[in-house]
């Protein structure tokens, strides 16, 4: 039959295979019979990957431990045969090295080891996620040489699975490079010699230690495993000691071991069943294997020739199994009973499907219900009377705690007597007696156990030596297999998010295309025109919602950032809709692929700087954007420079006005309900930031007089307000931003300046890009109908929150030339979509929210600062005031035509009266 692959992991997992090859024991060909049995057959070899020879030479680990049961009211340690599976870093335990199936495992691979020296010689603890398992060595030698193994075993395992399969992305593999085959070369713990007489070939040819009581040691929690075991165990023995039909004979051993193990592998192949089991032949051809090359005096029967020796080893072969017997009778009657009830389950059974009325299967059932019931109500009984145990047990375990309390000051006390007669002792002693009579006292008795206690103290140091040496290596490969998998989990991270800001870009691309086919519409026949209707619909109801339950989603963009602004615009127009859905697309996709490589740098760098001072580094860095961590702490330091807050100011500002209305009050209650509508917290009037801005703008208007509040000045006390959160702090910006940063007369009412930077603006547009402003001049584009809001209020209400946030962090450190980059950087931004337009109104409908599509605030930061360049604040001077005095001159010429001309509408004034009033004659 054909060999499926539960077989070829069953023969690997044989007790034949749970020994390791002992050089001490093998025979003159260089191979022992069962070393043998542990080979794979060739056609495992096939589906086998290639090793080194160190690999396929190294021994198997396996041996007897004591392992602490903790199921149960007693704790009690029963003896295992451990076995550890390289396939799958697993510690398997049995009964006995002759059990054919285990009674349960230990998932190595993320494990730990600890030992402690209080807890006893050779008691060491391996704790999984879900368990802690206690097991115990026969010595300290083997303890270690357990822990040690077990520490490289887990070590190979893990940096074997760690590695990614050929040809995942370059991006995962690089972290990875150069650390798959790391060699630990921390020498904290020499290797410890391998103690042949507790682990190996020799540990499984000795019996099993043998517990107290035969029954202590077989496992209740797993009988079936246990009944296998037994059966396989007895066939195996009734074949060996049968009759002599049978083939297995120690005599045909002897004389043939090479024939007879190749005829035995050909009965392998044979024998093996097709769901992946044995067939009995091949455990009766294991047993005998073990029998002859494990089994306890067969080495003994074969080499010693006189019948005394045969005598005594065939006794105490009679004693191991004489305890093995008593331990299966006590587990036949535990059968036995279970096998009772079931046969008093099976009649019931039967008599209720034999019944030939319904009355009498239904009094069955009434029977059955009534069985039911009692056993609940002893159930329920016996749970009362489990929780009045339980509170016995805590009282007395208290008075027992209280005894103890009471013993140990007892004790105290006595030593604290004894400490004191001792004293007395002494005292008495020197003053009865000279130097040297004093000298003398100290017995020989006392010497000894001074030196047996040091020699104690020094077992205790070594010990606690070997002790920390160990915990020091566990804590270092530990240590390593977290950075290992940390570093592992980073490498897919980065590779999740650039295929999720793939998956975006896609999306987008798909949203652009149905974008233009929707402004197609019109154009298109009635069936594709509702085609194209319905994938609108369908791409409006994707949700976040949606895609978070999909999968796992790195950086979910919501609906609001941390400042309250929304990310994703609300557009009324049923048009504009699918536009925003395209620029939620793109924020998200531009977060996924500046996150690891631009924020998370940037960030290390703002973490790294201590004292602010100013310098071409800390420039560089504003211009790249402060962290939300750090904004607020650098919006401070910048105003302190340049404006010094006066202590007490703003309170006696706020004092007058709430003493005396300011007339320009009215005005600012209209434009309250007007500031960041797209912002949560103030886009209700009963938010807690509209009575803070109310008070920070009446503070201002009272601050100076000669501007009073002009419009605009409330959005800059907002975004204020929204990163220093505190309302002074706030007040004191809005004084630094409209009195340091802007040029006099800014927000005055004639608002000069404000038109003087307009006029320098078009010169600088003409200059850096000429396309675009011939563009604009065919079709009488007048820019300055946009851009004048961009200049007076610094870009609020115009870009996203994100990129908004950036351009003040430059602007509060540069100053107004800011504004310049950014505004030339925008119309650079959009120049190619610009010229494609060819009509006045559509690029006026255009202009009036394509700042709010722009997403790439990289990209539009290195446009600003990188491509605009040279851009000398020198020139910046000059040009302000050349078109200064310009404008003045044309404001002095319409102040002289309009004195010219009220003068001639006053002379003319009574002439023309007269006339108006004869003409209304007429009419009448």
């Amino acid at each position: 039959m054909k060999k499926g692959p539960e077989s070829r992991a069953y023969t690997l997992t044989a007790p034949g295979n749970l020994v390791e090859s002992d050089p001490d024991t093998n025979s003159n060909n260089g191979t022992s019979v069962r070393e043998k049995d542990i080979r794979p057959s060739p056609r495992e070899l096939e589906n086998v990957p290639l090793k080194t020879s160190t690999e396929t030479s190294r021994k198997k680990l396996c041996g007897y431990l004591n392992k602490l049961g903790i199921k149960g009211p007693i704790k009690t340690w029963k003896s295992r045969w451990f076995f550890y599976d390289e396939n799958k870093c697993r510690l398997l335990y049995y009964r006995t090295a002759q059990d054919i199936n285990p009674l349960g495992s230990i998932d190595l691979s993320s494990a730990s080891f600890d030992c402690k020296m209080e807890n006893g010689e050779g008691v060491f603890e391996i704790r999984t996620l879900s368990r802690a398992f206690t097991l115990k060595a026969i010595n300290k030698q083997a303890m270690m040489y357990w822990l040690q193994q077990l520490q490289m075993r887990r070590w190979e395992f893990c940096n074997t699975q760690s590695r990614f399969p050929v040809g995942s992305s370059q991006l995962v593999n690089e972290p990875l490079a150069g650390r798959t085959n790391v060699v630990d070369n921390e020498d904290f713990l020499p290797l410890v010699k391998t103690p042949t007489e507790a682990v190996g070939l020799k540990a499984a040819s000795l019996p099993a230690p043998q517990t107290s009581t035969a029954l202590q040691n077989i496992s209740l929690k797993h009988p079936w495993t246990e009944i296998q075991n037994t059966v396989y165990n007895i066939c195996g023995s009734k074949q060996f000691w049968g009759s002599n039909e049978n083939v297995f004979s120690f005599d045909e051993f002897q004389e043939h071991p090479e024939n007879v193990d190749e005829e035995q592998e050909a009965e392998v192949k044979e024998e093996t069943l097709e769901d992946g089991r044995m067939g009995p032949r091949l455990n009766w051809i294991r047993k005998a294997r073990w029998m002859n090359s494990g089994f306890p005096g067969s080495e003994e029967l074969s080499r010693e020739k006189n019948s005394v020796d045969k005598v005594s080893v065939l006794q105490q072969q009679i004693l191991t199994l004489t305890e093995e017997v008593k331990s299966q009778k006590e587990l036949v009657k535990l059968l036995h009973k279970a096998l009772e009830a079931a046969q008093q389950e099976k009649r019931v059974s039967s008599m209720y499907l034999t019944a030939a009325e319904d009355k009498d299967r239904l009094e069955l059932v009434r029977h059955k219900v009534r069985q039911i019931a009692n056993l609940t109500s002893r159930l329920e009984a016996l749970e009362q009377e489990k929780k009045e145990l339980e509170q016995i047990l805590t009282l007395r375990d208290s008075h027992i705690h209280e005894l103890k309390e009471h013993v140990q000051l007892l004790m105290e006390k006595n030593h604290a007597k004894q400490e004191v007669i001792m004293t007395l002792t002494e005292q008495m002693a020197r003053e009865l007696s000279d130097p040297l009579q004093e000298a003398n006292t100290i017995t020989v008795e006392t010497l000894y156990k001074q030196q047996e206690e040091i020699e104690h103290l020094k077992d205790d140091i070594d010990a606690y030596k070997t002790q920390n040496q160990f915990l020091n290596s566990e804590i270092h490969q530990v240590t390593q297999l977290w950075t290992s998998v940390a570093e592992n989990e980073k490498a897919l991270l980065m590779k999740c998010a650039c295929l999720q800001a793939r998956n975006c870009q896609m999306e987008s691309k798909y949203l652009t295309v149905l974008r233009k086919l929707q402004e197609a519409v019109p154009g298109l026949p009635n069936s594709h025109a509702e085609l194209v209707k319905n994938l609108i619909q369908e791409a409006l109801q994707w949700d976040v919602k949606e895609e978070a339950e999909e999968g796992f989603n790195l950086n979910p963009v919501s609906e609001y950032d941390e400042y309250g602004f929304m990310t994703v615009p609300d557009y009324e127009i049923e048009d504009w809709k699918l536009l925003a859905k395209i620029q939620a697309l793109e924020i998200k996709s531009n977060k996924l692929r500046s996150q690891e490589i631009v924020e998370k740098p940037l960030r290390d760098r703002w973490n790294s700087i201590g004292e602010l001072n100013p310098s071409a580094e800390l420039k560089s860095l504003i211009r790249s954007g402060i962290p939300v961590e750090h904004r607020q702490r650098v919006w401070r330091w910048m105003v302190s420079r340049h404006c010094s807050p006066v202590p007490g100011h703003y309170q006696r500002l706020l004092g007058q006005s709430r003493s005396t209305e300011h007339p320009a009050c009215r005005q600012i209650e209209l434009d309250l309900p007007r500031t960041l509508t797209n912002n949560k917290h103030f886009s209700s009037p009963t938010s807690q930031l509209i009575p803070r801005l109310r008070r920070v703008l009446l503070a201002f208007s009272w601050h100076n007089p000669a501007i009073g509040y002009c419009q605009g000045l409330n959005r800059l006390a907002a975004v204020a307000l929204l990163v220093l959160e505190d309302e002074e702090s706030a007040f004191w910006c809005l004084v630094y931003i409209v009195e340091n940063l802007m040029p006099a007369d800014y927000y005055s009412e004639t608002l000069i300046t404000s038109q003087v930077d307009q006029r320098v603006f078009k010169d600088f547009l003409s200059e850096k890009l000429p396309c675009l402003m011939a563009h604009f001049e065919q079709y009488r584009i007048d820019v300055s109908l946009i851009t004048f809001n961009w200049f007076l209020v610094a870009f609020v209400d115009s870009l996203v929150s994100d990129i908004l946030l950036r351009v003040w962090d430059a602007f509060l450190y540069e100053g107004t030339k800011v504004i310049f980059r950014y505004a030339l950087a925008i119309f650079k931004y959009n120049e190619e979509e610009i010229l494609r337009i060819h009509d006045s109104v559509e690029i006026y409908q255009y202009l009036c929210f394509f700042t709010r599509m722009i997403t790439d605030g990289r990209k539009l930061m290195n446009i600003a600062f990188n491509d605009l360049n040279p851009f000398p604040m020198k020139l910046l001077r000059n040009r302000r005031s050349m078109h200064r005095e310009e404008l003045e001159a044309e404001l002095c010429e319409l102040e002289q035509i309009k004195a010219a001309y009220v003068k001639e509408r006053a002379e003319q004034g009574p002439q023309d009266l007269e006339e108006v009033v004869s003409e209304e004659e007429e009419e009448s």
